[in-house]
């Protein structure tokens, strides 16, 4: 909701700042369970494999969750970075994976990172497994850590905290699925010595079938704050259609003094797909418009996406799958370029596993 305090979208761990509205960190993804090569049958027991639970029939016109009402969009905006970047994952078993993420950049982004995940065997489908555990930790002693868990096939909750020396952002997120709705509830850095916390209550509801409509409702307190405490509230809606969705995101009022977040998704054939975003912040006084592309070929296992912004700013990621057998291989290029401050960055990136 550009400069516009929200609970922001599902992603990477961001950094750690002071509790505001719009540094809500973003939950990461639900990664599938690592397949288990076939082996040849003896005649000694075979361990059982967990039963998989079959899909909610009820949850088919369930909209998904408010946060990511503008997940379709992002998705398709490169990620680019810079220097060079060597991601090594090993899995251990069906349920335990390690990383090894070493980084040659800037000397803030520099270093060596190690993490782990961890992925139960309560599964709801071949892709869905909980609980899961996320972890990373950097050789200054910053650390990630994330828990996803599905109580039942309606009831998630994640739990996301990061330590970066004496600061600490903690949050809770809790989800309840209807067959046509979904209501979040979101707690972030709670401090009970200091009385300070934000709170934020999200719903979405499937009107028709192409159309949805929600609204969020963020409360925070705290002694930064000027006046101690504040409230606003957002509503939103998405439109889709069998090729394209739109999406939009207005606060009337707030901190900022209020804004909106516009996005459009629009699917060309099944290898490419165009998307726009807008972000304005009235009482900051600034607007931005991206475009953005994303190109699949997997016959070539290529996917290359492009983006260009009213700041000027030009960044593009080609990543090219050299292997896929055993050790999967990709590399990864990318460059990020700004003309009006003649500015421009190059990243190149190895990823095994």
């Amino acid at each position: 909701m550009g400069n516009t305090p929200s609970t922001a979208q599902q992603s990477a761990p961001t950094p750690v700042s002071e509790p505001a509205a719009t540094n809500v960190m973003p939950a990461p993804p639900v990664p599938p369970p690592s397949t288990v090569s076939p082996t040849v049958q003896s005649s000694q027991p075979q361990p059982e494999t967990p039963p998989v639970l079959k899909d909610d029939k009820a949850l088919a016109d369930n909209p998904g969750t408010y946060d990511d009402l503008h997940k379709a969009c992002k998705e398709i905006f490169p990620q680019p970075f810079e220097g060079g970047r060597v991601v090594i994952g090993k899995g251990l078993s069906s349920h335990f994976q390690l990383n090894h993420t070493m980084t040659l950049g800037p000397p803030n982004l520099s270093g060596y990172r190690f993490g782990a995940t961890y992925v139960g065997s309560k599964q709801f489908s071949p892709q869905e497994s909980y609980p899961v555990l996320l972890g990373d930790i950097d050789a200054s002693g910053n650390l990630n850590a994330n828990i996803i868990h599905a109580f039942t096939r309606r009831t998630f909750c994640r739990v996301a905290a990061q330590f970066q020396g004496e600061k600490s952002q903690t949050q809770i997120v809790t989800d309840y699925k209807g067959s046509s709705y979904t209501a979040s509830m979101t707690l972030s850095n709670p401090d009970l010595l200091n009385l300070s916390a934000l709170v934020a209550a999200h719903y979405l509801q499937r009107i028709t079938p192409s159309f949805d409509l929600g609204a969020e409702c963020v409360y925070q307190k705290g002694g930064h704050i000027p006046g101690g405490q504040f409230a606003m509230m957002s509503l939103a809606g998405k439109l889709r259609g069998e090729k394209w969705q739109f999406a939009t995101t207005l606060a009337p009022s707030g901190p900022a003094g209020g804004g909106c977040h516009l996005s459009y998704v629009h699917k060309i054939n099944d290898q490419m797909q165009i998307g726009s975003e807008f972000e304005t912040s009235i009482g900051m006084g600034e607007s931005t418009a991206s475009v953005g592309y994303q190109l699949e070929l997997p016959s070539a296992g290529v996917t290359f996406k492009g983006q260009f912004d009213t700041n000027w700013n030009i960044a593009a990621t080609l990543e090219k799958k050299l292997l896929d057998s055993q050790i999967p291989l990709a590399l990864t290029l990318c460059a990020i370029g700004n003309q009006a401050k003649s500015d421009y960055k190059f990243g190149i990136g190895f990823s095994f596993g």
